[in-house]
């Protein structure tokens, strides 16, 4: 029998198998001190080192009358029948840096004073609940001296001794209650006292199929149902994990370990804002629970959260990880240069900063994400920085005081969703999040300057539009030049007032304001129109076919882009002093039907291009639909198609054998051939001979 409560001393004279069979019944639950580690539940003695003397540990829980390896008023601790704080079961790992099943797991090292009497799991400690699978129980033993509750039956042998191997094995016991894993036991006949059960009865009821886990949701042993939850865990099973962890939290509520692992499950799904939540209820309920501390830490650290993420790695009698700790330092020592140049305005120093923020650990920061679309959209990619927006996690967080650039962190992603919403001319839009930003941090003066410029940008573009409509293009453009002193960087008020130019007849000026609007917003189609425009009026005829030309293949479907081009076109061959001649708008790709047809298409004047084909070839009948297009992008050419089976005469002229090719003449000498090119070199060709 056991003897809860009594010193060693106590205890007589028992032998030490009589203490080893005690350690194994399981009449009361047992504190646990071991954290969980990924790997197997069997693990060989190991040498640790504890307050400097070196010990060896067995992967066993800690029982009544074992000696505990470390310091403290009484090294013969006592068994707690109730243990209402005991941490058993709770998952390991130092890192939360990410979400996946191999997250790094280590135990935080630091030694909360024992009690006697009050056994609590210390989250520092070095104990791992579950070692790594690199031996089993069976492995050849290492040649130390153990401690704990296993020792080999009989006499203790000397240092450097092997102990002679019975025939029986040694199995893992499920424990029961708060034991927790690491029970090892004699094997030969199953022993069911006390709930211990043989390793094959624990594997197939922890880590069974679907109806295991109901059973196990309907336990009524939150122990019980945290195992499974823990082994659910280590297969990477996180959403079932979570469950279970659930269900162990409803019939225990007051246990913090639980909320821990909770929390681990959550970031293996990704849900770092909810494991914050668990971990922050962990600590609730355990001030001082270390492990919880440091997965908060790793998780503020995250999400870029600096003063709070070392608020709890650095907390109070508790061992800072190393790799958690250089993280912090990495993370603090870019985001101190990425403030520094974005005080002066340097936004490519911003954007590589900011990308090595993230890149230190901080690969969960909203704020950060949205640092990089500010870059972005400053150094004028604000395509970039849309794409940014719209990838940047939505997390839904309570109203924090955290600050990002002297800012409150979600007052800083209004003011950036501001401003982005004002380059893509969204302007209602922008005064709503830049009237958010302002309500959440009513006394920062950038939010608040944002808010005005955006306020006075909106009212000058909504008077420009309408002295345009009025034709009083003069005071337009005024009225858009006021717009654009608060917001130097708006295509859109330098594309209106384009147009004002044009309407006046400023041609020069015109073209000036869609330079800038192209230089902000590259792929700015109405400013590249008005652009295309100008030019033809200034008969810049090559820098009207240019823009005509990129504008054709943005709206292959704009009959009005296709004129254009081919006036300007027409106009350019003019300029040049080609002859034109039967040149009309619409054309068709015009079918061969015999040899005379296609002579007398060839002595036209300009450019032509012959399609060779054959209806039944498959990679004629996927470029045909492509040479349509390419018809009406460069009217000035006649296209031509000949079918080589319905015409052999033609094929046999041309010698053509092999289909698709195309052969480009030139006032009736032929120029070009090739036999089935690409797309891009077909029209690259195509270009070069229109000119």
């Amino acid at each position: 029998m056991s003897h809860p409560g009594k010193p060693i001393s106590e205890l007589g004279l028992d032998s030490l198998n009589d203490r080893f069979r005690d350690s194994l019944s399981c009449e009361a639950n047992k504190p646990d001190f071991r954290e969980l580690d990924l790997g197997s539940p069997v693990s060989p003695l190991r040498t640790r080192q504890s307050g400097g003397l070196a010990t060896a540990t067995s992967s066993s829980s800690s029982s009544s009358g074992s000696f505990s390896g470390r310091n403290g008023p009484n090294p013969a601790a006592k068994r707690s029948d109730s243990a209402p704080n005991n941490h058993s079961g709770e998952l390991s790992g130092s890192s939360e840096s990410s979400p996946t099943a191999a997250e790094s797991v280590r135990s935080a090292g630091n030694t909360r004073n024992f009690k006697p009497g009050h056994t609590r799991s210390d989250s520092g400690s070095t104990h791992p609940l579950i070692y790594s699978g690199q031996s089993s129980v069976n492995s050849p033993p290492l040649n130390v001296l153990p401690t704990g509750n296993i020792c080999p039956s009989g006499k203790i042998l000397k240092t450097g001794m092997v102990p002679n191997r019975s025939s029986r094995t040694d199995v893992l016991g499920s424990g029961m209650g708060n034991y927790g894993h690491g029970s090892i036991m004699r094997g030969g006949p199953a022993a069911k006292s006390g709930g211990i059960e043989a390793v094959s009865t624990v594997s197939s009821r922890v880590t069974g199929g679907g109806d295991l886990l109901k059973r196990t949701m309907v336990s009524a042993d939150p122990e019980e149902v945290k195992r499974a939850g823990n082994e659910q865990y280590r297969r990477g099973h996180f959403a079932e994990a979570l469950s279970l962890y659930a269900r162990a939290i409803a019939l225990s509520p007051a246990n913090p370990a639980y909320r821990s692992n909770r929390a681990a499950a959550l970031t293996g799904l990704g849900r770092l804002v909810e494991a914050v939540r668990e971990c922050e209820e962990a600590v609730r309920l355990d001030p001082n629970y270390g492990r919880a501390h440091q997965r908060l830490g790793s998780l503020f650290l995250r999400l870029g959260q600096v003063e709070n993420a070392r608020r709890h790695l650095c907390f109070p009698g508790l061992k800072p990880d190393p790799a958690e700790l250089q993280k912090l330092q990495a993370v603090e020592k870019h985001l101190k240069k990425c403030t520094d140049s974005r005080r002066v305005g340097d936004w490519k120093s911003v954007l590589r900063e900011c990308d090595a923020t993230i890149a230190s650990g901080a690969d969960f920061s909203p704020q950060l994400c949205m640092c990089r679309a500010e870059a972005l959209l400053k150094l004028h990619q604000i395509d970039d920085a849309e794409l940014v927006l719209s990838n940047t996690p939505k997390l839904e967080t309570k109203p924090s005081q955290s600050k990002f650039f002297g800012m409150l962190s979600e007052a800083y992603s209004y003011f950036v969703m501001a401003q982005i919403e004002m380059a893509f001319g969204r302007f209602e839009n922008a005064v709503t999040a830049a009237e958010k930003a302002g309500l959440i941090d009513p006394r920062n003066i950038e939010a608040a300057v944002l808010l005005n410029n955006v306020r006075m940008v909106v009212r000058a573009r909504a008077r420009g539009n309408d002295l345009f409509k009025s034709e009083r293009f003069t005071e337009a453009c005024s009225a858009y030049g006021d717009g654009l002193r608060f917001d130097p960087s708006n295509s859109v008020l330098f594309c209106n007032r384009a147009a004002c130019w044009f309407k006046l007849g400023m041609w020069e000026r015109s073209i000036e304001d869609c330079n800038q609007a192209l230089c902000i917003k590259p792929n700015y189609t109405k400013a590249l129109l008005r652009r295309a425009a100008s030019n033809s009026k200034l008969e810049r005829w090559v820098d009207a076919v240019r823009d005509y030309e990129v504008l054709s293949k943005e709206l292959p479907d704009d009959n009005e882009v296709a004129e254009s081009l081919f006036h300007a076109q027409v106009s350019l061959k003019k300029s040049r002093g080609e002859e034109v001649y039967n040149m009309k708008f619409g054309g068709e790709v015009e079918e061969i039907l015999g040899l005379e047809q296609f002579r007398a298409a060839m002595a036209l004047p300009g450019v032509s291009v012959v399609h060779f084909k054959a209806a039944s070839d498959f990679q004629c009948k996927q470029i045909s639909p492509f040479v349509d297009t390419l018809c009406g992008r460069y009217p000035s050419i006649n296209f031509l198609k000949v079918d080589i089976e319905e015409n052999q005469a033609v094929a046999s002229t041309e010698n053509v054998r092999i289909v698709p090719t195309f052969k480009i003449y030139k006032n009736g000498s032929r120029v070009k051939e090739m036999v089935r090119p690409s797309r891009e070199m077909l029209e690259h060709s195509l270009r070069h001979y229109s000119f």
